[in-house]
């Protein structure tokens, strides 16, 4: 015979109000950490500053630290407990408050960044710069744990904990570093941040308070009431929505980049070839893969390009750089491994890459171009010079042995007909001549005679 399951048994763990605190003394003692005065106040812009410094030279520690000091916490759960008591006039003065330490913080952060000699943004800095759905879960979670530790008797170490998890400060020091140095969209961005910590912390602490059955004050003005509460749920929404698609978006790379990454690892990484980099060109919708090892041929490469709609990569075309091309890349990415990679440091070495390129495109085209000049002019020579049988053009490097400078000139080697010499006339002639085609006046013409 099966036994009933003692379901108030189950329940006995997971009551709250056995732990509760006296409820008046709750809400004194968050009213009172609602309140940005004096030391409240010194306390806050300090630790802006603690955690500026944290951003500014990238160390967690630093940073983990001005969160645990930061006061930013009172007057967020203070609109939560406003909110969930009906008590509006503990909500206008959390609220000023709140907005009162946003302006401070803000303000203060962005004279740090201002003054700043270090202007990069650092790995911890850019963390706060793309808010996702799973931002609003950590406030929420963070916000339900800190009000329940708040409401209950042994707290331990749950509210440090929430201040280190739900990270009021890093995303305000953030949107000062994008004033600061104009970087707008780490403004909005970071701010964003903040903001949907700020609504879910509050919404916990909201859902934390009527879940311990806090007393309601007196409701004066029920359409007052449904008003706030309205505006709320609305506010609750539109905070989730930007989020929710940005999550979306992060979520649809990730799995675009795992079928690329298994594409890659199927099709091309195989019997003898080993691909060394890949690059997804959004714009242009191609994968361009750098190859080493064995050759891919034309024939291969289209039946691989063909097997892209197996792993949902239909729209994109494959590039296949391999070869002599292949060791160039290499040799790119040999230099930026040697230094710390950073966006300016790769933009410069593509930049020197370029610049050697052209130059010796340019020595390239110096020994190119007399051998153009001299089948372009073969006609012309015959009519305006018919005792010449022959006709070259070189470019030439004289050497001093008294001094350092080296001289370059154009030669003109001729072989004239046998028996036909040139007059002082006609080289002044072919000198002006040759001068004009090639636009140089450092011209040397050696003649020979055919005997």
């Amino acid at each position: 015979m099966k036994k009933n399951i003692n379901w108030e048994f189950i329940k006995g763990y997971f009551r709250l109000m056995a732990d509760k605190e006296d409820e008046q003394e709750i809400i004194k003692s968050i009213t009172k950490d609602v309140r940005f005065h004096g030391a409240n106040l010194w306390v806050l812009i300090f630790a802006i500053f603690i955690a500026s410094l944290g951003l500014n030279i990238n160390s967690t520690a630093v940073i983990i630290g001005a969160m645990l000091i930061s006061p930013l916490m009172g007057p967020i759960i203070g609109m939560g407990l406003a909110i969930g008591i009906n008590d509006f006039e503990l909500l206008k003065k959390s609220f000023k408050n709140y907005f009162i330490a946003v302006i401070i913080s803000v303000v203060t952060a962005t004279f740090y960044f201002f003054i700043s000699p270090f202007s990069e943004a650092q790995s911890e800095l850019l963390a706060r710069t793309s808010p996702t759905l799973y931002d609003v879960l950590i406030a929420f979670f963070g916000g339900a744990a800190g009000i329940v530790a708040i409401c209950t008797k042994g707290k331990g170490n749950v509210l440090p904990g929430v201040a280190i998890a739900t990270a009021l400060m890093p995303p305000l020091c953030t949107a000062g570093y994008g004033l600061a140095t104009g970087h707008l969209v780490y403004f909005f961005s970071a701010f964003y941040l903040f903001f949907i910590n700020t609504v879910f912390i509050c919404l916990a602490t909201y859902l934390g308070v009527r879940m311990l059955n806090f007393e309601y004050k007196k409701i004066v003005n029920k359409e007052r009431y449904k008003k706030v509460h309205r505006y709320i749920g609305i506010i609750v929404v539109l905070t989730m929505i930007p989020a929710g698609i940005i999550t979306f978006n992060i979520i649809r790379n990730s799995i675009f980049k795992t079928n690329v990454s298994q594409f890659i690892e199927s099709e091309l990484d195989k019997n003898g070839t080993r691909i060394i980099d890949h690059d997804i060109i959004k714009n242009s919708h191609s994968l361009r893969v750098v190859a080493v090892g064995k050759i891919i041929s034309d024939n291969d490469i289209k039946k691989i390009q063909s097997n892209m709609n197996n792993y949902n990569l239909g729209g994109y075309s494959l590039q296949i750089i391999q070869g002599s091309q292949s060791d160039s890349i290499m040799l790119l990415n040999n230099k930026v491994n040697t230094m710390s990679v950073t966006k300016n440091n790769y933009t410069r070495l593509v930049q020197e890459q370029s610049d050697e390129i052209q130059s010796l495109q340019k020595k390239l085209g110096n020994y190119t171009q007399y051998e153009e000049i001299s089948i372009k002019l073969r006609d012309q020579i015959k009519v305006l010079f018919p005792q010449i049988n022959t006709f070259g053009l070189s470019s030439f490097v004289q050497a001093s042995t008294d001094t350092t400078d080296n001289v370059r000139y154009t030669i003109a080697i001729i072989e004239l007909k046998k028996k036909e010499k040139f007059t002082s006339q006609e080289f002044t002639k072919l000198r002006n001549w040759l001068s004009t085609y090639i636009n140089s006046d450092s011209i040397r013409i050696i003649t020979t005679s055919n005997h």
